[in-house]
């Protein structure tokens, strides 16, 4: 496809990277030089210099014959501005990034009025993540799939685990309504087949049905209960749009803010929300207010070394489930060597969220991409399929259609009912295919089979 970013920061220049090596035609649009330089050196890509709200610039970018607009400047107004023009000028489908939350309320009329597809709001899709993980206190990812029937839940796993040190294939005995559907291990990842087996200190994707995650879980001795309180350090947009997701799920909240007034700005938005006026990342102030009995702690000021401490503070001191927030992409690397396990960045979540709606727009004759999710730092990958009729690997055992090394099917969703599958199922028109395979491996789910034709080819174009 024919995509043309504007806005030639970190968002964009994830977003330029990952979409130019999945092998479409990218056109990276900045004001600033020093950006599109970086660029034109390091990727394959063309640059225009300008505004992306310029009818001039968005002509000399070939607009009229661009596939995906995705405008992530750091300005709403531009952003929204580049969108319309760019649907005027034919544009097939644009994406705005837009933050202010004051745009929230009137996100579907704004949508409608400047013909804008899709709209990302990165602290509210970050306090959604969150939210998430907040399901399960050992959790340190989850997803969900097939409207939420189907979840994939990242843990790691611990001595004394009853899965450890035995074949998966005598494991899917015990636990029939789950897949072990990735696996990594001293960094690297691996998608686990029949023989493989789950050591000690491994970060594991166990995924099924919700009510049979759950039971797994509550079988492995971990704490299924929904924790009941949380601390937030940091009174920004991420803790407020937080605040509203789990208003309803019986959690009691405090916020931890240093300024007075957005503190005040918050006792009047937020409703059963304690609101406290001081340091977070003061030791006293965290001792004051009992940390280590908070079932959850979440850092979220605007300093990645202050989260980091904070974070560190709390893990040392026993909380549960402890969340920091990064704004530089590499500090989450290092987070697993300071103890934390729960890392989240609004740029990364804002270009997963983007890179996964651009996949899903690229379907083939016989699938449909509802959904792709990055896990394990971006190696590995899951993809949700709609298989359509006419399919070649439609009606044939599994076990019959020569799946390509490194790729899993994963789970079957059928009249909403899902199936974990072996050898003997096949998948049929119209059923949720939930693949997990290696970064870079799959587009259409025909990828996934060697129909006995040549080898994988590249159909992303």
């Amino acid at each position: 496809m024919n995509i043309i970013i504007v806005g030639n920061g970190k968002v964009g220049y994830a977003l330029a990277q990952t979409l130019s090596r999945d092998g479409h035609d990218i056109t990276i649009m900045d004001k600033r030089q020093s950006a599109l330089l970086r660029a034109s050196e390091t990727l394959d890509v063309m640059c225009v210099r300008g505004n992306g709200a310029n009818v001039r610039t968005l002509v000399e970018a070939d607009v009229e014959n661009c596939d995906v607009i995705i405008a992530v400047t750091g300005n709403d107004e531009l952003n929204m501005v580049c969108c319309l023009a760019a649907k005027q000028l034919g544009a097939k489908y644009s994406i705005a990034r837009i933050r202010d939350p004051e745009y929230t309320e009137s996100l579907t009329m704004l949508q409608k009025k400047l013909d804008i597809d899709q709209v990302i709001n990165p602290e509210r899709a970050t306090a959604q993540e969150i939210s998430r993980l907040l399901r399960f206190p050992f959790a340190l990812n989850i997803e969900s799939f097939a409207h939420g029937r189907v979840e994939m839940v990242e843990f790691r796993a611990e001595d004394g685990d009853p899965i450890l040190s035995t074949p998966l294939s005598r494991l899917h005995k015990s636990y029939p309504r789950i897949q072990f559907t990735a696996v990594q291990r001293n960094g690297q990842a691996f998608i686990p087949d029949g023989t493989s087996v789950i050591l000690s200190g491994d970060r594991v994707y166990a995924t099924g049905d919700r009510d049979s995650v759950t039971k797994f879980f509550k079988q492995l001795g971990k704490d299924t209960q929904r924790l009941k309180s949380a601390l937030l350090i940091g009174g920004g947009h991420i803790a407020y749009y937080l605040a509203k997701i789990i208003a309803g799920m019986g959690v009691y909240m405090r916020i931890i803010e240093i300024d007075e007034k957005r503190c005040l700005q918050l006792s009047d938005q937020l409703d059963n929300v304690m609101i406290i006026n001081a340091d977070g990342t003061d030791q006293e102030v965290l001792e004051t207010e009992n940390v280590e009995d908070c079932g959850a702690l979440i850092c979220m000021t605007d300093r990645d070394e202050e989260n980091l401490i904070t974070g560190m503070y709390g893990a040392r001191h026993g909380v549960k489930k402890v969340i920091v927030k990064v704004n530089r992409m590499n500090a989450m690397d290092v987070m697993e060597d300071l103890g934390i396990d729960c890392a989240v960045s609004p740029k990364l979540t804002t270009a997963n969220v983007i890179l996964r709606s651009v996949r899903a727009l690229n379907n083939s004759r016989n699938s449909v991409v509802e959904k792709v999710y990055y896990m394990l730092g971006g190696s590995v990958e899951a993809y949700e399929y709609t298989a359509l009729e006419g399919a070649p690997y439609l009606n044939i055992p599994l076990n019959q259609l020569k799946i390509r090394k490194g790729i899993l099917v994963s789970v079957l969703v059928r009249e909403r009912r899902s199936i974990i599958p072996f050898g003997g199922d096949h998948i049929e028109a119209g059923d949720t295919v939930i693949l997990t395979a290696r970064a870079g491996t799959v587009v259409n789910l025909e990828d996934a089979f060697d129909m006995g034709g040549s080898p994988l080819t590249d159909k992303r174009a």
